[in-house]
């Protein structure tokens, strides 16, 4: 079996994605959510790294510890937080510790975060060297035990990028439609792990959710959602409104039975395993919003 075969057979349909910083709370509170989800039936959990959060490497070698029995993803180690030769010692150090059990997804984060540090964003670029800074300390020193790595990917490059120098792509806040359309460009032996907003709610819950995500987006100019948005047929006035084809698209909403057979289009149109975060206030009002989801949509 290959790494992406078993990958694929770990972690079955359905995970959940954690937010971070604000709303990441203390350890000991998210170890409890993380074994919370995991007896829900979740085969993965997942969270990110960006500002005010822990360090992913340290963050996740603590969960693993505590949570034996559920495969951890990051979503993403942010490239601007260390260099690569870092990056994949760490990710060697966590497989090896627990075979089988983690994910590394790497992210070119946002300019935002490019500028602090006093560097260009020439997000492709930076990470065909990364990667490459990757490979050369595995040719050194090679891992004990292999560990898939995917990247944060919407547009057809960085797609491109996860197909050829990585093991497929891990795609945040798009429609439903991106799914048929990064299966595409993967080919059919690349993972495809889609993060998707989920609401237990109305049409109108999720319109005011989308409208935070836009607003978002455009208070830090994170132009790659935007664009992506706009590739995939929907215009400004879809954005700006946002319609209700928009709104449809980019959060499942409704009740559970619903949800789940949303969901279900989902992983027919391509996708590995979709990854659940629901539109809640709070941490709590998250993981509380994913139990309630599990017995209709975990398989």
């Amino acid at each position: 079996m290959t790494l992406i075969e078993d990958t694929r057979a770990r972690l079955g349909a359905i995970g959940a994605w954690l937010p971070s910083a604000p709303l990441q709370p203390p350890p000991a509170v998210e170890r409890t959510a993380t074994r919370r989800l995991a007896d829900a039936g979740y085969r993965s959990v997942w969270s990110g790294e960006g500002p005010g959060t822990r360090e992913v490497f340290a963050h996740f070698g603590d969960l693993l510890a505590t949570v034996p029995d559920v495969v951890l993803g990051t979503g993403i180690a942010n490239l601007w937080a260390r260099r690569g030769a870092t990056a994949q010692k760490g990710g060697a150090t966590l497989a090896h510790a627990h075979p089988g059990r983690f994910v590394l997804g790497i992210g070119a984060g946002h300019a935002f975060q490019a500028t602090k540090l006093g560097e260009e964003y020439r997000p492709l670029d930076r990470m065909r060297t990364y990667l490459s800074e990757m490979d050369a300390t595995e040719a050194e020193n090679p891992s004990p035990v292999a560990f898939p790595r995917v990247l944060a990917a919407v547009g057809p490059k960085m797609l491109a990028l996860s197909r050829d120098l990585a093991d497929g792509a891990h795609p945040f806040a798009q429609p439903v439609s991106h799914t048929p359309y990064a299966r595409e460009i993967l080919g059919p032996d690349k993972l495809l792990i889609p993060q998707q907003t989920v609401l237990l709610g109305s049409r109108e819950d999720a319109r005011e959710s989308v409208r935070r995500r836009v607003a978002q987006s455009r208070e830090y100019s994170v132009t790659v959602y935007l664009a992506g948005w706009k590739r995939l047929g929907y215009t400004e006035a879809d954005i700006a409104g946002p319609s209700d084809r928009f709104v449809d698209d980019l959060v499942l909403w409704g009740d559970a039975a619903t949800i789940a057979k949303r969901l279900g289009e989902v992983l027919d149109a391509g996708a590995d395993h979709v990854l659940l975060t629901p539109s809640a206030p709070s941490f709590e009002s998250t993981v509380d919003a994913l139990a309630e989801l599990a017995p209709a949509v975990v398989r």
